[in-house]
């Protein structure tokens, strides 16, 4: 997967929209943040809550891992690009997107 790839992936779901945090690509739906490329383009993030990320982590511990400290704690899951299996991203994507959208959208 590259990140060119994710991004098709995260802007595939309904009234999704890439913005921009810290220097570094997101995807927001109605404003708030599912999932971000980070600044290397070499890794995302996405933000599964801490049972999803428990399961990612089991099913494909080679591309995804907790993100440092607290964000890492609370859900959010860093995906190496280069090892990824396209199906399992987009599995990761939408949970995080569920999570964030409105209940209208979800």
């Amino acid at each position: 997967m590259t990140s060119d790839e994710f991004r098709h992936l995260a802007l595939s779901f309904p009234e999704t929209e890439e913005s921009s945090h810290m220097g570094h690509p997101d995807f927001r739906v109605c404003g708030k943040i599912f999932a971000a490329i980070a600044p290397d383009g070499e890794r995302g993030m996405v933000k599964p809550n801490p049972e999803q990320q428990a399961a990612i982590i089991r099913i494909e511990a080679a591309a995804f891992e907790p993100a440092a400290g607290g964000w890492g704690r609370n859900g959010s899951t860093m995906v190496t690009f280069a090892v990824a299996e396209e199906d399992i991203v987009r599995q990761a994507l939408a949970q995080a997107w569920r999570n964030t959208a409105p209940k209208r959208l979800a």
